[in-house]
Order: C-alpha cells, then sequence, then structure tokens
C-alpha cells in the first residue's frame, strides 16, 4: 500500500504575513518551503513579487522559486506535478514540507488535480499574437466568441491573458479548454495536506500594502521594470500584466505620471488581495482560518507530528 504524500499549506491574500511565519515554522521543524506563487516562478522578478531574500533562502530551503527564464510561460499543471516531486523527496527524508503562497489556484491543481492540457504550438501564439497587435483585446475575443462560445460566456471581454489562452488551446489541441477542463486529470496523487489561511484586518492590510509598496518602490522596483521593458515579451505575457509591473510599465511608456502609477499600484493591489480573500474563502472551505499568532503553535504541531 502507498502512503499519501504529506505536506502542509499557508495560504493568504498578498502581504498577510505568509513568508514571516513560514519562515519561523520551518526554521523551528527543519524543514523545506515550497513557494506557491504565480510570479515567484520568474527569475528576475524579484522586489515586485517579494521574493524570498538570498538569506533567507540560504536558512531555508525554498523550491519552485526562479525556475523559470521569461519568456517562457509556467502552468498550474506545471507547478502541481513539479511540486509534487518535491513533496515525495522531502517525504523520503522525514520532512513535511510547507507550500506557502497565495496563489490559490497552484494549490487547488496540486490537491485536486487539473487537465492535462498538452503544450501550444508556438506558431499558434505568434498568430493570436498579431492577431491582438492589429485588432486589440477585443478582436481576440470576437475570434474567441465566434470559434468557442462556452470559453468565451466564462471570459471577461478585455481579459487578453485567459483569452488568448484559451484560443492558443483551441486551436493548438483542436478542443476547447472548457473540455479539457471537465476532464481533469484522475490520476491526482493523494496528498495529505491540511490548508491554513492567514487573515488579516482589512483595514490594517490596506495600510500594510500601502507601505510595502513604498518600500518595494525605494529597494529599487523601477529599474527591475525597466529591466522588464527592455525584454520586449508579448503583452499577454503574466509578468507583463502582473499587479504592479503593468502599473510601472504604462508610467515607463509615458501613460502614467510615476507617482499616479504607484497610487494605481496600491489601488490594483488592495483590489488582487481582496479577490484572493474572497478565493480563499470560497475555494478551501476547508482551510482552518486565523492570525498568524493563531495559526503558529497548531501548525508547528502538525509538522512535528508528522
Amino acid at each position: 500500500m502507498t502512503h499519501a504524500l504529506k505536506a502542509v499549506a499557508l495560504m493568504g491574500a498578498t502581504g498577510t504575513g505568509k513568508s514571516a511565519l513560514a519562515m519561523r515554522l520551518a526554521a523551528q521543524s527543519q524543514t523545506a518551503i515550497i513557494c506557491c506563487d504565480s510570479m515567484q516562478l520568474y527569475r528576475g522578478l524579484d522586489i515586485g513579487t517579494a521574493k524570498p531574500t538570498e538569506a533567507e533562502r540560504k536558512e531555508v530551503a525554498h523550491y519552485l522559486v526562479d525556475c523559470c527564464e521569461m519568456p517562457d510561460l509556467y502552468s498550474a499543471a506545471r507547478w502541481a506535478q513539479e511540486a509534487r516531486l518535491v513533496i515525495k523527496s522531502e517525504n523520503e527524508q522525514g520532512r513535511t514540507p510547507l507550500i506557502v503562497g497565495g496563489t490559490g489556484l497552484y494549490l487547488k491543481a496540486l490537491l485536486q488535480g487539473f487537465a492535462d492540457i498538452p503544450d501550444e504550438k508556438e506558431a499558434v501564439r505568434k498568430k493570436f499574437e498579431m492577431l491582438q497587435w492589429v485588432e486589440g483585446t477585443e478582436g481576440l475575443f470576437s475570434y474567441l466568441q465566434e470559434h468557442d462560445a462556452v470559453m468565451a460566456a466564462r471570459l471577461e471581454a478585455n481579459d487578453s491573458q485567459r483569452i488568448m489562452r484559451a484560443l492558443c488551446v483551441l486551436e493548438s489541441t483542436g478542443r476547447s479548454l472548457a473540455d479539457w477542463q471537465a476532464e481533469a486529470s484522475s490520476q491526482v496523487v493523494t496528498i495529505d495536506c491540511p490548508v491554513f489561511v492567514i487573515d488579516v484586518e482589512r483595514e490594517l492590510l490596506r495600510e500594510r500594502l500601502a507601505a510595502r509598496c513604498q518600500a518595494m518602490m525605494e529597494a529599487g522596483w523601477l529599474d527591475e521594470v525597466r529591466w522588464l521593458a527592455a525584454l520586449s515579451l508579448p503583452d499577454t505575457h503574466p509578468a507583463m500584466r502582473a499587479v504592479g509591473y503593468r502599473q510601472l510599465l504604462d508610467h515607463l511608456k509615458g501613460d502614467l505620471s510615476l507617482e499616479k502609477a504607484v497610487s494605481d499600484t496600491v489601488t490594483a493591489t488592495r483590489r488582487y488581495a481582496k479577490r484572493q480573500v474572497t478565493w480563499f474563502n470560497h475555494q478551501t472551505p476547508d482551510a482552518v482560518h486565523g492570525s498568524a499568532e493563531d495559526l503558529k503553535d497548531n501548525m508547528m504541531e502538525i509538522l512535528r507530528n508528522r
């Protein structure tokens, strides 16, 4: 009989203090952290993603961070597959790793499975990038409505990233993304993984996010965005649409003053945090919620007794 893999997940909105708590828990229980963050994967996006520092990575092993070179793309399915291998390896050495982050979809892919969609064809993506360049996101969405009404009905007309993905899957595989999603992989390896979600009072979180944005700017975030702009990635690449990066890119293009870009970044980050809170409330019904202090002892006990 095969034993279920074991992990513990610490999730929550951006700025709730997940990383600080995770560092304490991982150091005390001598285990590793698996980053569950769709932007910390990309090498070079350090400041704006609040990536763990070199010192933190020396103190505690961190996996699935800096593991993708742009312009490559990462996916939830790929993350789940690689996270599973890390958990297995850590378990074999007698450790229960901590999954830490705010990308709930990745955790869902790991624990519940994800459609095993073949890779997009490069020529197909280039075709739709050209269509977007000529006709804008409007043209992409019209094409999707005409060829895949089911997916079009699920997406917002201005969500270029997901529209692009749906079109690329449709033309690369000959099947709608909706069909692939409906047959999520049945070969999910069972993972015994209690989920904990840090909650922070809304007004306190708003203040924290504003202060963190300011600290990131002082740490040289704008230079990091200049480096990103120089890569000339397509607008549909997740890095180009990430909260804060998008606003600062608009500033570099001359569309926004720096003051307005920073102000818009704070607003966008607060909205993003609100969406994350809603997601964890609805998508992780069995999770234990609480403040970092409330969760600490409970999580430490589980990590020690596994």
